[in-house]
């Protein structure tokens, strides 16, 4: 997401669970374009490499969840530095360095022990889609990467009720010569008890 260069919004380094009164955070980590897509063929439709410094802030140290798919598309695996949850309905598969779970309640389970031994307080959900849609009902933060383009896709983030959420900050990224499209991040939270 941001260039790590750069200074950041204080909402982006405020602890999430000094605003959910000590609940650890479900927080979704995500670049959308502006046609919605999200990903073109098991991968990222774009290149952005601001982007993805700035994921990699957002996401160390934290439990992080995604599905199989996502997983698949790592080009190193697991992710260093953070504990890889994979969701997926296939009981044979195996992750080596990831635990693997069968539905995203028990991923959801497995991530909040972690937070709770480690002391964080975000769980951090990376795709792809069905992740997405299955624990948005209880997502309290959104690290959103709104990307400045609509490139061809066959994956796109759900449908979803803006009406819920509010927008913490928005901070342009600058862009890098590795940066295929402008972005801008948006910290978006959802009020205590507004979750579906």
């Amino acid at each position: 997401m941001t260039n790590t260069s750069s200074p950041t919004s204080p909402a982006l380094d405020a602890p999430a669970e000094a605003a959910r009164g000590g609940e650890i955070a479900v927080t979704f980590v995500v670049a959308v374009a502006e046609n919605g897509v999200i990903g073109r063929n098991g991968d990222l439709p774009w290149r952005l490499s601001s982007d993805l410094k700035m994921f990699r802030r957002l996401t160390m140290g934290k439990p992080i969840i995604m599905g199989r798919q996502t997983w698949d598309s790592l080009p190193k695996r697991p992710l260093d530095g953070r504990e890889n949850i994979v969701v997926t309905r296939n009981e044979l598969f195996e992750a080596e360095g990831a635990h693997v779970v069968l539905d995203p309640v028990n991923a959801l389970r497995l991530a909040r022990d972690y937070a709770q031994k480690s002391g964080v307080g975000e769980i951090a959900v990376i795709g792809g889609a069905a992740i997405y849609e299955a624990l948005l009902p209880q997502a309290h933060r959104m690290y959103w990467t709104a990307v400045h383009g609509s490139p061809d896709g066959d994956t796109t983030f759900p449908k979803f009720d803006l009406a819920g959420w509010r927008i913490v900050s928005e901070d342009p990224i600058s862009r890098g010569p590795n940066d295929q499209f402008a972005a801008t991040l948006r910290v978006l939270e959802r009020p205590a008890g507004a979750q579906d």
